[in-house]
């Protein structure tokens, strides 16, 4: 029986083990693909405090070690379901194993929605990405493309236009989901291009992205861009705990900025919790929170 069992081995839920096991906590944590989550899918990260430069790889690397250094231990197994026992919670896995813990962090993330085409997971950090935020620094004064229609997608365009020498705007429809505003705003800028009623339909380039392929109205065009930011919305992984806990529209876990869920003993941190900023260091302070929290409520009877 562990104290804390984290569900999820991204910045969020390394973090929460981290603090977790400083407050003398027995903590498993599960993670079904590799350590690290989603930021190590950032060639590089600048914006971590203390860290000027560093590979998301290796930003990944050094949390898990840190974790596993306080002791916590680490499985790589994908949950399936998990069951509330009343003083404890039983964890299922995907492929028969199961644990049991006196209290859950959920910290599974977000995944963002892909195109579908070839070898674009192959390019993921290799030109094409998914967080204008953390990566559109790297293109400053060279051309670059963002897919998607909705309020991210344009404030993704704004912020590269600030830096980038060219910004295509490519939306499937013929006008755009997001705020008028945001579309005015970008009208505006002598340097971004709106490309309506169209789709991306090929990645161009062997190792390194270095152009697009757009279908639009039945006619295919190729763009030049040495990056593809992909702003089409992103998918909870928190199907398998529907039955635990309550989840908004979009699937994420409604809860706040204490990482309380409605179930007693069931904590949550990180992309896979409703919120508006979803970066790294948000991550890890939900982690430190969700998991304080824990031991606050491990430790209220004693």
């Amino acid at each position: 029986m562990y104290d804390i069992i984290v569900v999820g081995g991204g910045p969020a839920g390394l973090t929460a083990a981290i603090y977790a096991r400083r407050a003398g906590k027995a903590v498993l944590v599960l993670e079904k693909d590799a350590l690290g989550g989603q930021i190590t899918w950032s060639p590089k990260v600048e914006n971590y405090p203390a860290i000027p430069s560093i590979s998301g790889l290796d930003l990944g690397n050094l949390i898990a070690e840190q974790a596993m250094e306080q002791g916590a231990e680490v499985e790589i197994e994908e949950v399936g379901s998990i069951e509330d026992c009343g003083d404890y919670k039983r964890v299922q896995c995907a492929f028969g194993s199961s644990f049991e813990g006196r209290a859950v962090i959920l910290a599974t993330g977000a995944r963002p929605r892909m195109l579908g085409l070839d070898r674009e997971e192959d390019l993921v950090g290799s030109g094409v990405g998914y967080c204008a935020v953390c990566d559109g620094a790297f293109f400053r004064g060279q051309p670059v493309a963002v897919n998607g229609g909705g309020n991210s997608a344009l404030q993704d365009a704004l912020l590269l236009s600030e830096t980038c020498s060219r910004v295509y705007l490519i939306h499937r429809r013929d006008r755009f989901r997001g705020e008028e505003k945001l579309v005015e705003a970008l009208q505006a800028r002598d340097n971004v291009e709106f490309i309506l009623n169209a789709s991306v339909t090929e990645l161009l380039g062997e190792d390194e992205l270095n152009g697009i392929v757009v279908d639009q109205n039945g006619t295919a065009r190729t763009l030049e861009v040495s990056g593809l930011f992909v702003a089409i919305g992103h998918e909870p992984c928190n199907g398998a705990f529907k039955n635990l806990l309550t989840l908004d529209a979009a699937g994420y876990v409604s809860a706040g900025e204490d990482c309380r869920t409605e179930t007693e003993g069931v904590f949550v941190a990180g992309d896979c919790r409703s919120k508006k900023i979803r970066q790294v260091t948000t991550a890890a302070a939900d982690g430190a929170v969700a998991a304080l929290a824990a031991c606050a409520w491990l430790d209220r009877e004693k």
